[in-house]
């Protein structure tokens, strides 16, 4: 559910400026964050820290555009952002006894600290190629060209990057019991 909220403000933007054009759908997106900050905090309890940095980016972009009447800082809030986040995951591996990608999945999977180091690591590199892959779209397409990138495209690249590292950390995943059961079974034959 959490992860819909998050998606839900770009969706908005997405259809507000089909419908209208960048400024109208920057107030939408800067509507939609506060609502969409206000029900995580409603249903949590919680509101992350990347959350309220979004949030007030949007707030201080998204307005700056509107009032300014200039649709670069609108674009160039997806850049920060990714940058914050590249900066944050490196930051996370001097400050703090986990980097930040083990302290997000190692519920899930356990594995050598030289190689969480390495998965946290690319994720840094990712934010920041998506921060600098922006710019590259913000100042060589048009305006329905970058919209369109910051709608889809960023998220297929995060799509294509997750199914990447899971890919590589398939042979860390431990065996199933299905999975001896199986070997026994085919051994046996």
């Amino acid at each position: 559910m959490k992860q819909i909220l998050e998606f839900i403000p770009i969706i908005l933007f997405f259809i507000a400026y089909k419908m209208y054009d960048i400024y109208i759908a920057t107030a939408v997106v800067i509507v939609a964050t506060v609502i969409q900050v206000s029900i995580t905090w409603i249903m949590y309890k919680k509101v992350e820290k990347m959350q309220w940095i979004t949030l007030a980016l949007i707030l201080v972009m998204g307005g700056a555009t509107i009032y300014l009447q200039d649709e670069h800082f609108i674009k160039w809030k997806l850049t920060i952002i990714e940058w914050l986040f590249g900066i944050a995951f490196l930051g996370s591996q001097f400050i703090g006894k986990k980097p930040f990608v083990q302290r997000m999945m190692e519920v899930s999977i356990e594995l050598p600290d030289k190689i969480w180091r390495r998965l946290n690591t690319t994720w840094a590199l990712f934010f920041i190629s998506v921060g600098f892959i922006n710019l590259y779209v913000m100042y060589q397409f048009n305006t329905d060209d970058w919209v369109t990138f910051k709608t889809f495209g960023v998220p297929g690249l995060m799509v294509v990057f997750i199914v990447l590292q899971m890919i590589y950390l398939y042979r860390y995943l431990p065996e199933t019991e299905e999975t001896e059961e199986t070997e026994k079974i085919e051994g046996k034959e």
